[in-house]
């Protein structure tokens, strides 16, 4: 465990000013209390509940399938990891589909799951959903570049912005999220000049997932950066570890002792009193009954 002191839990304000400072801030993105245990003892600024967790916890083929309150309980679940972490929860897809329905669906999510902000998918395109949402008194972020819950309409997830007219509708896109009173946005899948120039182009907070480096975070998925999901890896997803081999290395040694009369051993198994003992031994032999 780190020894590391805590940083202060960020605020909404404190992320508009870390950008202006030029300050740079981690994220990953989170589902369950034991990995949000692990960020928070590192020292992780930012934790997202990302629908990722479709894919990387309930083994989906996309990020479409999840629920409203599946994301609430898994938040619930970070925050208890995390509980003086800011906290970003995604609104999965379909419950921002009009106006009326995001409203009540953003504001059941900071509610009942304990997060500090909410990210919806979009941003000209879902400018009146995107301002609807701020205007209720949420703080919201929009979503730029690979739009995950888009992912059919674009072909699959593929690198967005490659050409200039593309980069263009992109940052326009990012204006849009600010323009709607956004406290921030993510940069998902563009070349690095993109990102920058969304970053540029916006006064607001802005995190990068293959982006480049010029957003003041970076986030990855937190599964990605372990090594714990291994069914593929992204070009941006850099592995820091390898919690898969670990693990199965791990279950295959317990398989093994159990196999060979290994384990369990005296150590790990709890013993009687020995006049207890005895005297257990002594009635049964005798043919006593409860």
């Amino acid at each position: 465990m780190s020894d590391t002191p805590r940083k202060p839990k960020l605020t909404v304000p404190d992320l508009a000013k870390k950008k202006a400072a030029g300050e740079r801030l981690s994220m990953v993105a989170i589902a369950d209390f034991m990995t949000a245990t692990w960020a928070h003892r590192a020292g992780i600024d930012i934790v997202g509940v990302g629908d990722s967790m479709g894919m990387t916890m309930y083994g989906h083929e996309n990020t479409m399938e999840m629920s409203l309150d599946q994301m609430i309980d898994h938040t619930k679940a970070v925050r208890r990891g995390a509980p003086d972490t800011f906290c970003i929860t995604a609104m999965p897809y379909g419950s921002y589909a009009t106006v009326d329905i995001a409203v009540v669906n953003a504001l059941r999510i900071m509610k009942e799951s304990g997060c500090d902000a909410v990210k919806l998918q979009g941003g000209r395109d879902k400018f009146e959903i995107l301002k609807a949402v701020a205007d209720a008194g949420v703080p919201i972020m929009g979503h730029v570049g690979l739009i995950p819950h888009q992912v059919h309409r674009m072909g699959g997830f593929k690198t967005q912005g490659r050409t200039a007219a593309q980069a263009l509708e992109i940052i326009d896109h990012a204006k849009a999220i600010e323009e709607a009173g956004a406290i921030g946005m993510e940069i998902e899948a563009v070349p690095r000049e993109v990102g920058k120039a969304v970053d540029d182009a916006v006064s607001i907070f802005t995190f990068s997932i293959g982006a480049g480096g010029s957003p003041c975070c970076q986030l990855l998925n937190a599964y990605d950066l372990i090594g714990s999901f291994d069914t593929f890896k992204p070009k941006f997803a850099k592995r820091y570890g390898n919690v898969n081999e670990v693990a199965t290395q791990a279950l295959e040694a317990y398989v093994a002792d159990v196999a060979n009369g290994v384990f369990p051993d005296d150590d790990h198994s709890y013993g009687m009193d020995p006049d207890e003992a005895a005297a257990l031994d002594a009635a049964l032999k005798k043919g006593a009954t409860p």
